[in-house]
């Protein structure tokens, strides 16, 4: 397990803080002594992550789809360390039943946001400080229905690359999750047991993914001031069968 040591006194800024993921990776980093900035369109679910943290926090409202408001929310920061986003807005669906709005929030929160989050804090990150966003196992494993999620996952793998280049010595990385349990296949109900007992069992490592994974491979990405530009998949494998 991560031991936490590099993220003490550390300024870390999590967009998407009221997901599941995101509250996982602050509970992580305030634990390990990091002074939390928690962002996302909802403050209660910010309010709550934030009753969840042992160390200090603020929480500052932020929508992805605005570039005034990702403007005001750099102001606010100031200076930082780190920033992770763990932002989506999934637009699944069959091709022809497509909302052209729905796309392009899918887009604004995977590939927009992450684009104009560097354009307007990067100059506010230390010099050894990094960006880490989340990409996804569709961008590699695309699905009827999903062509979307591929593509804007796809998208971002290839934006870390060339943000790497341009606002280098600040290190710019994404993780993709496979299937991972963080309640984001509730919905399925009584067949959930059931989806995930299958994709254990095709699975290269014969399970599935938890926040705890995604978490350390976060760590990963902030930590290692060698690795930038890089996707570090957390799929068991998964993209591979």
């Amino acid at each position: 397990m991560f031991d936490g040591t590099p993220l003490k006194g550390q300024r870390l800024v999590v967009v998407g803080a009221g997901s599941r993921t995101g509250r996982e990776i602050a509970k992580a980093a305030s634990a390990a002594g990091a002074t939390l900035v928690l962002a996302g369109p909802d403050p209660r679910k910010l309010e709550w992550t934030a009753g969840e943290l042992s160390g200090p926090s603020e929480v500052l409202a932020l929508d992805l789809a605005d570039e005034r408001s990702i403007a005001d929310f750099a102001a606010l920061v100031g200076r930082f360390d780190h920033l992770v986003s763990t932002a989506a807005m999934p637009a699944n669906g069959p091709l022809k039943q497509l909302e052209l709005a729905d796309v392009q929030r899918a887009f604004s929160a995977k590939v927009i946001g992450p684009l104009l989050l560097t354009k307007h804090l990067a100059g506010q990150a230390s010099q050894s400080g990094s960006f880490t966003f989340f990409s996804g196992v569709a961008a590699w494993r695309p699905a009827p229905a999903r062509t979307v999620m591929a593509t804007t996952n796809g998208a971002l793998a290839f934006l870390v690359q060339a943000l790497a280049v341009e606002i280098a010595p600040v290190r710019v990385n994404a993780v993709s999750p496979g299937i991972v349990d963080t309640g984001a296949w509730d919905g399925l109900g009584a067949d959930k047991e059931a989806f995930l007992r299958g994709i254990a069992e095709r699975n290269p490592t014969r399970r599935v993914g938890n926040p705890e994974d995604l978490v350390k491979a976060v760590f990963y990405a902030i930590d290692n001031p060698y690795v930038t530009g890089t996707v570090l998949h957390v799929d068991g494998g998964g993209r591979l069968i």
